[in-house]
């Protein structure tokens, strides 16, 4: 008889650990928001690690505003960089294990093929330094899984927001000099749950496939639901504006080398997906 994992997944309000808590739906999993869990806290992480006393923590709280990094540094760090730290230290008390959700934002994105998992990080924003350094923080038990362009049926994201353009007429902007895989929280947190029951170790790359655009994911979106594709038009990062505060990757394109290397399957295509997403978005 297989005994579940113990699980406490943090960040219980964003839109991975709603669908995190869907797969790893057992009497053994924890959610806990950040109003039930500070991680910059670390007294506060220590008492809830010794309380429960989780075999395996995923972490899927991080200030996630790319922009807002920009500007507020010190709260970025406490909770990208400091969080994570703060986990680890106390998983190291309790004899968890540490699931680190990181990000494609740890490259620079001047690469001219899509990034392994050990290529060399150089993040060129404040939340992509951050992350690279709740990274950093990982001891070698523990799971660093980057993803990309994250989006779902819960919480704010693009998805979302091309949805409700698309339904209200509205024309839409998008660059078209970003590429990357679109991901989808139910996908890759599937693929998180298959990763923890390996007990695998190291960096995993987990993302949906299909590489395009920002503006071309916004004209699959506009397929998808019979709107026209011309109700979307293209623009270079560089004619954006305002610019944006942070820099972004022109290329966030994460190969799953690892996963393969592990005998997993990555998440399909993302355009495989979709179409039940859209459904359930649009009922």
């Amino acid at each position: 008889m297989t005994v579940e994992p113990q699980v406490l997944i943090t960040g219980g309000g964003g839109q991975l650990s709603k669908d995190l808590a869907q797969v790893f739906d057992t009497s053994e999993t924890l959610v806990l928001n950040r109003g039930e869990l500070d991680i910059s806290r670390a007294e506060a992480v220590d008492s809830a690690m010794l309380h429960y006393r989780p075999d395996v923590i995923i972490n899927a709280a991080a200030w996630t505003d790319v922009d807002g990094c920009e500007s507020n540094e010190e709260k970025a760090r406490l909770i990208n960089s400091e969080g994570p730290r703060n986990l680890v230290a106390a998983a190291q008390k309790c004899g968890a294990r540490v699931v680190q959700i990181s990000t494609d934002y740890v490259f620079d994105g001047v690469l001219d093929r899509p990034y392994l998992e050990h290529d060399q990080t150089n993040p060129q924003s404040i939340y992509g330094q951050t992350k690279l350094e709740g990274e950093l923080a990982m001891r070698k038990e523990d799971l660093i899984v980057r993803t990309s362009w994250l989006c779902g049926l819960h919480g704010s994201n693009i998805l979302k927001t091309i949805v409700g353009l698309a339904a209200s007429e509205s024309p839409m902007v998008f660059v078209d000099d970003q590429i990357g895989h679109p991901s989808f929280t139910r996908d890759v947190a599937a693929t998180i749950q298959e990763l923890v029951s390996l007990q695998a170790h190291g960096i995993f790359h987990v993302t949906n496939q299909g590489a395009v655009s920002w503006f071309e994911f916004a004209q699959t979106i506009l397929k998808h639901m019979g709107h026209p594709i011309t109700q979307v038009s293209p623009i270079a990062t560089s004619q954006l504006d305002p610019p944006r505060p942070a820099q972004r990757p022109a290329n966030s394109v994460l190969e799953n080398a690892e996963l393969h290397r592990a005998g997993l399957d990555p998440p399909p295509d993302f355009r495989e997906s979709l179409p039940e997403l859209l459904e359930a978005l649009c009922a």
